[in-house]
């Protein structure tokens, strides 16, 4: 069960499933909440419609077939988000990898995967894709996947959004994505990192604006020690050297783009997070602090 699915609903909270995960809000002031959760839904709708890959008729999908096409303004947001964290990365964050997960069996809401047959697909490189404004260029037989940022982008959004139109602090959390906008609560909010009951857990205050993201490699498994995080290098699941990684940035799309960059490049990770505050959970249930990552 996610973390966040044990965690308390007080009145300055609400939360329900989407993506797989549960979204999770918590505002400054309780009187509001009922005006920020539907602000909330309204934008993980909009970014579902056009940046999903589980949908046939996402604006995604139908950008990907025809190759050269000009996106709406939301879906071009959304892949330059997903290219930077490549450019940034030097590749470990690809959203080239779209194919390779669907051979692996993630074509399909997570729930559904049973597993079946692994067929493993060479991976374009992110370089191929072309984004001038809002004209997008994608290569004959690519599969834009972007959720390795569409979801840290969507955080980041939505808190911005019920911040910016109701003047309130806010927590948005999606599954281990999480931003803050407007002023926090005394002595920040605080979060509670862990990924799984029984894991090695710490709660951290994040100063109003800050960001989260943990990405694992235990939480979305399934068939034979698969999971969603690949290596772009080799189109199958990077090596599960780390179950968790968790840092923290200004934003939730950097957090995201250098949380998974890490699970990627394995031991090498802490070279993957250039300096920002980290926390890595190994196997073993060692935990290395990185950063300035409190104690």
């Amino acid at each position: 069960m996610p973390l966040v699915e044990t965690l308390p609903v007080d009145t300055d909270t609400a939360q329900w499933t989407v993506w797989g995960t549960t979204a999770r809000i918590v505002v400054t002031d309780p009187a509001r909440l009922a005006l920020a959760v539907p602000l909330v839904r309204a934008e993980l709708a909009a970014i579902d419609a056009a940046c999903s890959r589980f949908r046939a008729d996402s604006e995604l999908r139908r950008a990907c077939a025809a190759g050269r096409t000009r996106v709406s303004p939301l879906l071009a947001t959304l892949v330059r988000a997903a290219l930077d964290a490549a450019e940034q990365t030097g590749g470990d964050v690809d959203p080239t990898v779209g194919a390779a997960m669907c051979g692996l069996g993630y074509d399909r809401d997570f729930a559904r995967i049973t597993g079946g047959r692994v067929r493993v697909f060479p991976n374009p490189d992110w370089r191929s894709v072309r984004l001038d404004d809002r004209d997008l260029v994608v290569p004959e037989g690519v599969l834009l996947d972007l959720g390795a940022t569409a979801k840290a982008v969507a955080a980041d959004r939505a808190a911005s959004l019920v911040a910016a139109r109701l003047g309130i602090g806010v927590l948005v959390a999606l599954g281990g994505d999480i931003a803050t906008a407007g002023p926090g609560p005394s002595g920040g909010w605080r979060v509670l990192v862990r990924d799984r009951p029984g894991d090695p857990q710490c709660t951290v205050a994040l100063p109003a604006g800050a960001a989260l993201a943990t990405s694992s490699t235990v939480s979305r498994t399934w068939g034979d020690r698969l999971h969603h995080i690949l290596d772009p290098r080799t189109g199958r699941p990077a090596s599960r050297v780390w179950r968790t990684v968790s840092v923290a940035a200004h934003t939730c799309l950097r957090a995201n783009t250098l949380s998974t960059a890490a699970i990627v490049r394995g031991h090498g990770a802490v070279s993957a997070l250039s300096g920002a505050p980290g926390r890595l959970v190994s196997f073993g249930g060692d935990v290395v602090r990185v950063g300035g990552w409190p104690s």
